[in-house]
């Protein structure tokens, strides 16, 4: 059984071939797998925790590409379920001026939003350690219910709880049922990551620090605010500081968040059940900056996801 289980969409991911146009000037798209709690899943294995992935494609052949790609990175794909109700979710991404992306998404529905509640295993879920999920799947039901269902289970038995509020606002009928429907994850978690536009859009405030303390809550026990090439925020429940970023040439920051997160969950692996020392955050803060920043590099999303040797050479460096 895998170590962390991350639960959400997966979808396919069209990279504009050339940076610094509109998806109208677009002349061609490189097809990627790609969908944030996939992306965590291949980046964790790749850095060698055994993690799979729970969630639902189409059952035509771009879902069987992402069950392949899964797979092939050695993701457990045993939950990974097939629809014929309705299409894997597309994604059409433009890439601009140092690799900040636009998005039009095709899916009306997408295949993930179809995830029934009945469809989640909580065996399954109980025997992991890491439980990760995302708030794309909050946007609609059935799948809304089963992303509950699994971040429910998950608390009920104990597992350290990972969540990345990704606001997109096309997916959602207005900010404010985005905002509504992103924060009903929130209370679940026990590690946030946001960029620093999300925290922002959710608290109503540019003031990171009193952004944070405002939705802190019990269970809550890190929560990091991104600044992109600048590094991130971390805030505790007792402190907060800033980690310096890694200054790279910028191709495609398609997976750099998810990246980030899933060599953030590796290095606190070992720690989740005892209090997390403002030391062991900096370091592994520090070593997700590395990981998000190499990601960047390369384009595409789970192509781009770095290997722990990768990492630790950066870092040397």
């Amino acid at each position: 059984m895998p170590v962390a289980i991350t639960c959400g969409e997966m979808l396919i991911d069209f990279v504009s071939t050339v940076a610094g146009v509109t998806l109208i000037e677009a002349p061609a798209f490189h097809k990627a797998a790609g969908g944030a709690p996939a992306n965590v899943a291949v980046g964790l294995a790749r850095l060698g925790l055994s993690s799979g992935f729970m969630g639902k494609v189409g059952g035509d052949d771009f879902g069987e590409f992402l069950r392949e790609t899964l797979a092939s990175n050695a993701v457990d794909t045993t939950h990974l379920l097939f629809t014929k109700e309705a299409r894997t979710t597309l994604a059409f991404v433009s890439l601009r001026a140092g690799g900040e992306r636009d998005f039009i998404f095709y899916r009306n529905p997408g295949a993930e939003m179809l995830f029934a509640p009945d469809e989640v295993n909580e065996d399954y879920i109980a025997s992991a350690e890491i439980f990760h999920f995302g708030s794309i799947t909050l946007g609609a039901q059935p799948s809304r219910d089963a992303t509950l269902r699994a971040a429910q289970a998950a608390s009920a038995h104990g597992l350290f709880i990972s969540y990345d509020p990704n606001l997109r606002l096309n997916l959602w009928s207005s900010p404010q049922a985005a905002r509504e429907g992103i924060m009903v994850g929130w209370p679940h978690a026990n590690l946030i990551k946001v960029s620093r536009e999300e925290l922002e859009f959710l608290s109503g405030s540019a003031d990171l620090e009193w952004g944070a303390r405002r939705l802190w809550h019990s269970n809550l026990r890190l929560l990091v605010a991104t600044h992109g090439a600048s590094g991130c925020t971390y805030f505790t429940p007792e402190a907060s500081g800033h980690i310096p970023g890694f200054a790279v040439e910028a191709v495609d920051t398609t997976g750099a968040g998810d990246a980030f997160l899933a060599a953030l969950l590796f290095k606190l692996h070992s720690a989740r059940n005892t209090p997390l020392a403002e030391g062991l955050i900096r370091e592994a803060v520090r070593f997700a900056n590395a990981a998000g920043a190499l990601t960047a590099t390369r384009r595409g999303a789970i192509p781009a996801l770095p290997r722990l040797s990768e990492i630790e050479e950066l870092l040397e460096g």
